[in-house]
Protein backbone atom coordinates (compact mmCIF):
# COMPACT_ATOMS: atom_id res chain seq x y z
CA UNK A 1 0.00 0.00 0.00
CA UNK A 2 1.13 3.18 -0.72
CA UNK A 3 2.29 5.62 2.08
CA UNK A 4 1.31 9.20 2.78
CA UNK A 5 3.20 10.10 -0.76
CA UNK A 6 0.27 12.10 -1.86
CA UNK A 7 -3.01 12.47 0.47
CA UNK A 8 -4.86 13.39 -2.94
CA UNK A 9 -4.28 12.80 -6.51
CA UNK A 10 -6.02 14.92 -9.29
CA UNK A 11 -6.03 13.67 -12.33
CA UNK A 12 -6.45 16.52 -14.96
CA UNK A 13 -5.09 20.29 -15.08
CA UNK A 14 -7.95 22.65 -16.26
CA UNK A 15 -9.96 24.93 -14.13
CA UNK A 16 -11.58 22.06 -11.75
CA UNK A 17 -8.76 20.10 -11.30
CA UNK A 18 -6.40 22.96 -10.53
CA UNK A 19 -8.74 24.66 -8.44
CA UNK A 20 -9.77 21.61 -6.40
CA UNK A 21 -5.49 21.38 -6.10
CA UNK A 22 -4.81 24.48 -4.73
CA UNK A 23 -8.08 24.45 -2.17
CA UNK A 24 -7.08 20.71 -0.79
CA UNK A 25 -3.22 21.81 -0.81
CA UNK A 26 -4.35 25.41 1.38
CA UNK A 27 -5.54 22.29 4.03
CA UNK A 28 -2.30 20.69 4.30
CA UNK A 29 -3.29 17.90 1.72
CA UNK A 30 -0.12 16.87 -0.25
CA UNK A 31 -1.78 16.34 -3.47
CA UNK A 32 -0.42 15.13 -7.28
CA UNK A 33 -1.63 16.49 -10.21
CA UNK A 34 -1.31 15.09 -13.51
CA UNK A 35 -2.43 16.07 -17.08
CA UNK A 36 -1.73 14.09 -20.06
CA UNK A 37 -1.19 16.93 -21.66
CA UNK A 38 1.71 18.88 -22.44
CA UNK A 39 0.28 22.17 -20.76
CA UNK A 40 -1.63 23.51 -17.82
CA UNK A 41 -5.12 24.74 -18.25
CA UNK A 42 -7.24 22.21 -20.49
CA UNK A 43 -9.01 24.18 -22.66
CA UNK A 44 -8.85 27.61 -21.01
CA UNK A 45 -5.01 27.43 -21.66
CA UNK A 46 -3.32 30.36 -23.77
CA UNK A 47 -0.26 31.22 -25.24
CA UNK A 48 1.67 34.17 -27.21
CA UNK A 49 1.74 32.97 -30.95
CA UNK A 50 4.50 33.63 -33.44
CA UNK A 51 2.28 37.07 -34.44
CA UNK A 52 2.70 38.07 -30.86
CA UNK A 53 -0.75 37.84 -29.93
CA UNK A 54 -1.92 36.11 -26.92
CA UNK A 55 -4.39 33.35 -28.38
CA UNK A 56 -6.60 30.77 -26.84
CA UNK A 57 -5.80 27.32 -28.52
CA UNK A 58 -9.65 26.30 -27.83
CA UNK A 59 -11.51 29.04 -28.21
CA UNK A 60 -12.81 32.49 -26.73
CA UNK A 61 -12.30 31.76 -22.85
CA UNK A 62 -13.92 34.71 -20.83
CA UNK A 63 -14.61 35.18 -17.14
CA UNK A 64 -17.59 36.05 -15.49
CA UNK A 65 -19.45 34.86 -12.86
CA UNK A 66 -22.10 36.05 -10.20
CA UNK A 67 -20.64 33.74 -7.80
CA UNK A 68 -18.60 36.24 -5.38
CA UNK A 69 -16.77 33.31 -3.25
CA UNK A 70 -15.53 32.17 -7.30
CA UNK A 71 -14.13 36.06 -7.87
CA UNK A 72 -12.64 36.52 -4.45
CA UNK A 73 -10.96 33.05 -5.22
CA UNK A 74 -9.22 33.58 -8.48
CA UNK A 75 -8.11 36.96 -7.87
CA UNK A 76 -5.98 35.92 -5.38
CA UNK A 77 -3.81 34.50 -8.16
CA UNK A 78 -4.05 37.13 -10.25
CA UNK A 79 -5.13 41.24 -11.25
CA UNK A 80 -8.65 40.95 -13.48
CA UNK A 81 -9.33 43.72 -15.80
CA UNK A 82 -12.34 45.18 -16.30
CA UNK A 83 -13.97 43.70 -19.49
CA UNK A 84 -17.57 43.32 -21.04
CA UNK A 85 -17.73 40.79 -23.78
CA UNK A 86 -19.83 41.98 -27.07
CA UNK A 87 -20.33 39.38 -30.16
CA UNK A 88 -22.06 40.64 -33.09
CA UNK A 89 -23.64 38.76 -35.46
CA UNK A 90 -23.55 38.48 -39.36
CA UNK A 91 -27.03 37.66 -40.26
CA UNK A 92 -27.36 37.82 -44.32
CA UNK A 93 -24.76 39.92 -44.51
CA UNK A 94 -25.21 42.48 -41.86
CA UNK A 95 -23.47 43.03 -38.82
CA UNK A 96 -25.66 42.96 -35.96
CA UNK A 97 -25.82 43.07 -32.32
CA UNK A 98 -26.25 39.35 -30.24
CA UNK A 99 -28.21 39.06 -28.54
CA UNK A 100 -30.91 40.52 -30.75
CA UNK A 101 -31.73 43.95 -29.58
CA UNK A 102 -33.16 47.73 -30.64
CA UNK A 103 -29.96 48.31 -32.95
CA UNK A 104 -30.34 44.76 -34.83
CA UNK A 105 -33.78 45.57 -35.29
CA UNK A 106 -32.88 48.87 -36.93
CA UNK A 107 -30.38 47.18 -38.73
CA UNK A 108 -32.56 44.29 -40.23
CA UNK A 109 -35.82 46.06 -40.72
CA UNK A 110 -36.59 49.31 -42.59
CA UNK A 111 -36.90 52.22 -40.77
CA UNK A 112 -41.02 52.47 -40.29
CA UNK A 113 -41.36 48.24 -39.15
CA UNK A 114 -37.80 49.17 -36.89
CA UNK A 115 -39.71 51.85 -35.28
CA UNK A 116 -43.24 49.90 -35.20
CA UNK A 117 -41.46 46.53 -33.39
CA UNK A 118 -39.80 48.58 -31.17
CA UNK A 119 -43.27 50.48 -30.10
CA UNK A 120 -44.75 46.87 -29.76
CA UNK A 121 -42.04 45.20 -27.77
CA UNK A 122 -42.12 48.08 -25.09
CA UNK A 123 -45.87 48.00 -25.08
CA UNK A 124 -46.03 44.42 -24.59
CA UNK A 125 -43.05 43.70 -22.35
CA UNK A 126 -41.92 47.03 -20.90
CA UNK A 127 -38.45 48.77 -22.06
CA UNK A 128 -34.95 48.02 -20.57
CA UNK A 129 -36.15 44.02 -19.96
CA UNK A 130 -35.23 40.59 -22.05
CA UNK A 131 -38.12 38.48 -23.68
CA UNK A 132 -37.25 35.06 -24.87
CA UNK A 133 -37.94 34.21 -28.39
CA UNK A 134 -40.45 31.68 -26.81
CA UNK A 135 -42.73 34.52 -26.12
CA UNK A 136 -42.76 36.40 -28.86
CA UNK A 137 -43.63 33.34 -31.08
CA UNK A 138 -46.20 32.83 -28.41
CA UNK A 139 -47.31 36.29 -28.30
CA UNK A 140 -51.09 37.76 -29.24
CA UNK A 141 -49.97 40.20 -31.74
CA UNK A 142 -48.60 38.36 -35.02
CA UNK A 143 -46.49 41.02 -35.55
CA UNK A 144 -44.67 40.64 -32.79
CA UNK A 145 -44.79 36.63 -33.78
CA UNK A 146 -43.39 37.27 -36.75
CA UNK A 147 -39.89 39.10 -35.31
CA UNK A 148 -40.21 35.76 -32.97
CA UNK A 149 -39.54 33.52 -36.28
CA UNK A 150 -37.37 35.97 -37.67
CA UNK A 151 -35.17 35.79 -34.69
CA UNK A 152 -35.35 32.02 -34.09
CA UNK A 153 -34.51 30.99 -37.88
CA UNK A 154 -31.88 33.77 -38.00
CA UNK A 155 -29.92 34.06 -34.84
CA UNK A 156 -30.80 30.28 -33.33
CA UNK A 157 -31.59 27.66 -35.40
CA UNK A 158 -29.22 27.66 -38.34
CA UNK A 159 -26.30 28.61 -36.03
CA UNK A 160 -27.56 25.87 -33.56
CA UNK A 161 -27.83 23.47 -36.31
CA UNK A 162 -24.44 23.90 -37.52
CA UNK A 163 -23.34 24.00 -34.14
CA UNK A 164 -24.49 20.52 -33.20
CA UNK A 165 -23.94 19.06 -37.01
CA UNK A 166 -28.23 18.30 -37.49
CA UNK A 167 -30.47 19.49 -40.08
CA UNK A 168 -32.41 22.55 -38.60
CA UNK A 169 -35.58 20.52 -38.30
CA UNK A 170 -33.86 18.46 -35.41
CA UNK A 171 -33.43 21.88 -33.23
CA UNK A 172 -34.65 21.57 -29.91
CA UNK A 173 -37.56 24.32 -29.89
CA UNK A 174 -37.64 24.09 -25.80
CA UNK A 175 -33.99 25.45 -25.84
CA UNK A 176 -35.71 29.15 -26.77
CA UNK A 177 -37.15 29.67 -23.95
CA UNK A 178 -33.64 30.93 -22.98
CA UNK A 179 -32.51 33.24 -26.18
CA UNK A 180 -33.53 36.81 -25.23
CA UNK A 181 -34.29 39.69 -27.38
CA UNK A 182 -33.11 42.90 -25.40
CA UNK A 183 -35.70 45.38 -25.49
CA UNK A 184 -33.30 48.40 -25.58
CA UNK A 185 -29.65 49.16 -26.55
CA UNK A 186 -28.15 46.69 -24.29
CA UNK A 187 -25.27 44.86 -26.46
CA UNK A 188 -23.23 43.03 -23.45
CA UNK A 189 -23.59 39.58 -24.21
CA UNK A 190 -23.15 38.47 -20.31
CA UNK A 191 -25.24 40.11 -17.38
CA UNK A 192 -22.98 38.61 -14.87
CA UNK A 193 -21.69 40.74 -11.80
CA UNK A 194 -18.45 40.08 -12.53
CA UNK A 195 -16.55 40.00 -15.70
CA UNK A 196 -13.51 40.25 -16.02
CA UNK A 197 -10.18 39.08 -17.76
CA UNK A 198 -7.18 37.85 -16.11
CA UNK A 199 -4.25 40.42 -16.62
CA UNK A 200 -1.33 38.47 -17.83
CA UNK A 201 -3.43 35.64 -19.22
CA UNK A 202 -5.08 32.84 -17.88
CA UNK A 203 -1.98 30.55 -18.01
CA UNK A 204 -0.51 33.06 -15.92
CA UNK A 205 -3.42 32.27 -13.42
CA UNK A 206 -2.92 28.50 -13.53
CA UNK A 207 0.69 29.05 -12.89
CA UNK A 208 -0.08 30.94 -9.58
CA UNK A 209 -2.73 28.43 -8.48
CA UNK A 210 -0.23 25.62 -8.77
CA UNK A 211 2.84 27.59 -6.67
CA UNK A 212 1.94 25.77 -3.56
CA UNK A 213 4.39 23.43 -1.48
CA UNK A 214 1.86 20.98 -1.51
CA UNK A 215 1.10 20.42 -5.07
CA UNK A 216 3.18 17.99 -7.02
CA UNK A 217 2.50 18.62 -11.05
CA UNK A 218 3.24 16.29 -13.81
CA UNK A 219 2.17 16.61 -17.28
CA UNK A 220 2.59 14.22 -20.56
CA UNK A 221 0.67 11.63 -17.70
CA UNK A 222 -2.45 10.00 -18.83
CA UNK A 223 -4.24 8.91 -15.82
CA UNK A 224 -4.29 5.64 -17.03
CA UNK A 225 -0.41 5.65 -16.41
CA UNK A 226 -0.57 5.56 -12.97
CA UNK A 227 -3.79 4.84 -11.84
CA UNK A 228 -6.08 1.62 -12.32
CA UNK A 229 -9.31 0.15 -10.44
CA UNK A 230 -9.52 -3.57 -9.63
CA UNK A 231 -12.67 -4.69 -7.52
CA UNK A 232 -13.75 -1.75 -6.61
CA UNK A 233 -9.98 -0.37 -5.14
CA UNK A 234 -7.60 2.62 -6.85
CA UNK A 235 -3.97 1.20 -7.47
CA UNK A 236 -1.70 4.00 -7.87
CA UNK A 237 1.48 2.31 -9.68
CA UNK A 238 0.07 -0.86 -9.17
CA UNK A 239 -0.38 -0.65 -5.41
CA UNK A 240 -3.38 -0.21 -2.91
CA UNK A 241 -4.06 3.59 -3.09
CA UNK A 242 -6.39 4.62 0.16
CA UNK A 243 -6.12 8.09 -0.29
CA UNK A 244 -8.61 10.63 -2.07
CA UNK A 245 -8.92 11.07 -5.92
CA UNK A 246 -10.78 14.37 -7.74
CA UNK A 247 -10.73 12.96 -11.42
CA UNK A 248 -11.87 15.64 -13.98
CA UNK A 249 -11.07 13.68 -17.52
CA UNK A 250 -13.09 11.50 -19.41
CA UNK A 251 -14.87 8.45 -17.42
CA UNK A 252 -15.54 6.56 -20.08
CA UNK A 253 -12.03 6.55 -20.86
CA UNK A 254 -11.14 5.81 -16.99
CA UNK A 255 -12.99 2.59 -17.96
CA UNK A 256 -12.07 1.27 -21.03
CA UNK A 257 -15.22 2.25 -22.71
CA UNK A 258 -16.90 -0.74 -21.07
CA UNK A 259 -19.87 0.85 -22.16
CA UNK A 260 -18.90 2.31 -25.58
CA UNK A 261 -17.86 5.77 -25.83
CA UNK A 262 -19.42 8.79 -24.67
CA UNK A 263 -20.13 11.35 -27.62
CA UNK A 264 -19.39 14.80 -27.53
CA UNK A 265 -19.11 17.64 -29.66
CA UNK A 266 -15.69 19.20 -30.97
CA UNK A 267 -14.13 21.91 -33.04
CA UNK A 268 -11.72 22.32 -35.86
CA UNK A 269 -9.86 25.95 -35.31
CA UNK A 270 -8.16 27.92 -37.52
CA UNK A 271 -5.91 30.45 -36.94
CA UNK A 272 -5.08 33.19 -39.54
CA UNK A 273 -2.69 36.03 -39.31
CA UNK A 274 -3.64 39.27 -40.53
CA UNK A 275 -2.00 42.27 -41.47
CA UNK A 276 -3.84 45.05 -40.15
CA UNK A 277 -4.58 47.03 -36.52
CA UNK A 278 -8.01 45.52 -36.72
CA UNK A 279 -9.92 42.96 -38.57
CA UNK A 280 -13.55 43.20 -37.49
CA UNK A 281 -15.54 45.57 -35.27
CA UNK A 282 -16.40 42.72 -32.68
CA UNK A 283 -13.90 40.25 -30.13
CA UNK A 284 -16.37 37.98 -31.61
CA UNK A 285 -18.69 38.08 -34.72
CA UNK A 286 -21.34 34.68 -35.43
CA UNK A 287 -21.54 33.43 -38.30
CA UNK A 288 -25.75 32.73 -37.99
CA UNK A 289 -26.68 32.56 -41.59
CA UNK A 290 -24.05 31.61 -43.91
CA UNK A 291 -20.18 30.10 -43.99
CA UNK A 292 -19.37 26.22 -42.51
CA UNK A 293 -17.82 28.22 -39.67
CA UNK A 294 -19.94 29.15 -36.48
CA UNK A 295 -18.16 32.11 -35.52
CA UNK A 296 -14.77 34.29 -36.08
CA UNK A 297 -12.78 35.59 -32.76
CA UNK A 298 -9.79 38.50 -32.77
CA UNK A 299 -7.91 38.14 -30.10
CA UNK A 300 -6.72 41.55 -29.62
CA UNK A 301 -10.06 43.05 -29.14
CA UNK A 302 -10.53 40.31 -26.26
CA UNK A 303 -6.90 40.64 -24.18
CA UNK A 304 -6.57 44.60 -24.89
CA UNK A 305 -3.27 44.29 -26.68
CA UNK A 306 -1.90 47.30 -28.90
CA UNK A 307 0.24 45.80 -31.75
CA UNK A 308 0.24 47.76 -34.94
CA UNK A 309 -0.37 46.04 -38.13
CA UNK A 310 -0.90 42.95 -37.18
CA UNK A 311 -3.76 41.02 -35.59
CA UNK A 312 -4.68 37.07 -35.30
CA UNK A 313 -8.43 35.77 -35.87
CA UNK A 314 -9.79 32.60 -35.17
CA UNK A 315 -12.24 29.92 -37.16
CA UNK A 316 -14.29 27.40 -35.53
CA UNK A 317 -15.28 24.80 -37.63
CA UNK A 318 -17.87 22.45 -35.20
CA UNK A 319 -16.96 18.75 -35.57
CA UNK A 320 -17.78 15.53 -34.30
CA UNK A 321 -15.41 14.37 -31.61
CA UNK A 322 -13.01 11.39 -33.16
CA UNK A 323 -10.78 10.09 -30.27
CA UNK A 324 -7.56 10.40 -32.81
CA UNK A 325 -5.52 12.48 -30.96
CA UNK A 326 -6.48 15.66 -33.04
CA UNK A 327 -9.33 16.66 -31.55
CA UNK A 328 -10.10 17.77 -27.61
CA UNK A 329 -13.89 17.01 -26.56
CA UNK A 330 -15.78 20.27 -25.82
CA UNK A 331 -19.74 19.73 -25.74
CA UNK A 332 -21.36 16.76 -24.05
CA UNK A 333 -24.16 15.97 -26.55
CA UNK A 334 -27.17 15.31 -24.09
CA UNK A 335 -29.84 12.79 -24.85
CA UNK A 336 -31.72 10.44 -22.59
CA UNK A 337 -29.38 7.50 -24.38
CA UNK A 338 -26.62 9.21 -23.53
CA UNK A 339 -27.03 10.21 -20.23
CA UNK A 340 -28.24 6.48 -19.25
CA UNK A 341 -24.65 5.56 -20.67
CA UNK A 342 -22.87 7.75 -18.72
CA UNK A 343 -24.92 6.79 -15.11
CA UNK A 344 -23.42 3.03 -16.06
CA UNK A 345 -19.91 5.11 -15.69
CA UNK A 346 -20.96 7.00 -12.55
CA UNK A 347 -21.91 4.14 -10.70
CA UNK A 348 -18.87 2.26 -11.30
CA UNK A 349 -17.14 5.26 -10.17
CA UNK A 350 -19.15 6.11 -6.93
CA UNK A 351 -18.54 2.57 -6.10
CA UNK A 352 -14.81 3.21 -5.76
CA UNK A 353 -14.10 5.14 -1.99
CA UNK A 354 -12.36 8.00 -2.28
CA UNK A 355 -13.35 9.07 -5.65
CA UNK A 356 -14.98 11.95 -6.64
CA UNK A 357 -15.77 13.42 -10.02
CA UNK A 358 -15.51 16.78 -11.11
CA UNK A 359 -16.03 19.29 -13.99
CA UNK A 360 -17.52 19.14 -17.67
CA UNK A 361 -16.32 15.97 -18.57
CA UNK A 362 -16.46 13.71 -15.59
CA UNK A 363 -19.74 14.76 -15.29
CA UNK A 364 -20.56 15.39 -18.21
CA UNK A 365 -22.81 18.18 -18.26
CA UNK A 366 -21.75 21.61 -20.00
CA UNK A 367 -19.98 24.31 -17.24
CA UNK A 368 -18.75 27.66 -17.77
CA UNK A 369 -15.22 28.46 -16.21
CA UNK A 370 -16.95 30.00 -13.09
CA UNK A 371 -19.33 26.98 -12.32
CA UNK A 372 -16.22 24.32 -12.58
CA UNK A 373 -14.49 26.72 -9.88
CA UNK A 374 -18.13 26.51 -7.66
CA UNK A 375 -17.88 22.56 -8.54
CA UNK A 376 -14.68 22.35 -7.21
CA UNK A 377 -15.01 24.27 -4.06
CA UNK A 378 -18.08 22.07 -3.50
CA UNK A 379 -16.54 18.72 -3.93
CA UNK A 380 -13.64 20.22 -1.49
CA UNK A 381 -15.73 20.59 0.95
CA UNK A 382 -17.60 17.49 1.13
CA UNK A 383 -13.84 15.87 1.07
CA UNK A 384 -13.17 17.85 3.95
CA UNK A 385 -16.33 16.70 5.67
Amino acid sequence: MVKDQYDCIVVGAGFAGISAARLLAEHNKKVLIIDERYHIGGNSYDEVNNNGILIHPYGPHIFHTKEKRVFDFVTKFSPFVKYEHRVKGNIDGKIVPIPFNFASIEKCFDKTKANELKELLIKQFGSNKSVSIYDLLNASDNKLKELGSYVYEKVFAKYTAKQWGIDISQVDKSVINRVPVVIGYSDTYFNDEYQYMPKNGFTALFNEMLKHPNITLKLETPAESILSIKDKQLYFRNEKYQGIVVFTGRLDKLFNYKYGPLPYRSIKFRFEDKKCDSYQEAAVINYNTSEEFTRITEFKKLTGQMLKDRTTILKEFPTDFINDGNLVPCYPIKNDRNDETYKKYLFEATSIKGFYCCGRLAEYKYYNMDKTISRAMDVVDEILK
